[in-house]
């Protein structure tokens, strides 16, 4: 790939690069199906999608890595993972439709058969995800329905409940809203913080999320 990131690059540096996506070589097509993970921050759950690859508990190539954020430690992650990184930040683009429509490219370009989302903070429009229908799993840090959005574990200790849970899904239009692959429960503790409840659900969603992918391929991709 002719412009995945092996450093940090400047804005500048990527705006003087922008006719990039027609230069990247396809994806070698491996027997194991390609996954896009898009991370916006410290990449925890990617990392857990790669030691489940490295341990063929997950049989599937990573691709690529899709990144919104230069600072992102995600990236970093998968400079030493060896997985390619695409740095796609909005600033690049005239609007958000340009954006996905950049993003589409690639993700064709790569072969990639399923998006995974791993705390990447943006939301798509019908746009990007019916080009995708069914192929965009994500997980959330609540049992859903209940507490949707950005801010799920800290609302659910302020609201004063008793039980939370990690939830794994497909991306619809509707926010937070898509069918549930699975779904496990983490109970709160009176002496529970944000922090420690923080740890208890990222730790369910390390375990849950490489094992929900893992059974969704296994299934035809895009008829879930």
């Amino acid at each position: 790939m002719h412009w995945s990131l092996r450093t940090r690059q400047s804005v500048r540096q990527a705006k003087q690069s922008k006719q990039w996506v027609r230069h990247m070589r396809p994806a070698v097509r491996k027997s194991t199906p390609n996954l896009a993970v898009f991370c916006s921050g410290n990449g925890s759950n990617f990392q857990a999608i790669v030691d489940a690859v490295r341990q063929k508990r997950l049989k599937a190539s990573i691709a690529l890595m899709v990144c919104d954020e230069p600072g992102a430690f995600a990236m970093s992650r998968a400079l030493k993972s060896r997985v390619p990184v695409v740095l796609m930040s909005p600033a690049l683009f005239k609007d958000r439709r340009d954006y996905e429509k950049t993003l589409v490219g690639i993700l064709r370009n790569q072969e990639i058969d399923l998006i995974v989302l791993a705390g990447f903070m943006r939301i798509f429009t019908p746009y990007f995800i019916n080009a995708h229908k069914n192929r965009i799993v994500n997980v959330h840090p609540s049992y859903l329905p209940q507490f949707k959005g950005a801010h799920a574990i800290k609302d659910a200790l302020n609201a004063g409940a008793k039980v939370t849970g990690v939830t794994v899904h497909l991306v619809t239009a509707q926010v937070d809203s898509g069918r549930v692959l699975a779904q496990e429960k983490v109970r709160i503790a009176k002496s529970d913080t944000l922090e420690s409840l923080e740890k208890k659900i990222h730790s369910v969603e390390h375990r849950l999320y490489p094992q929900t992918i893992s059974n969704f391929l296994k299934t035809p991709l895009g008829t879930a």
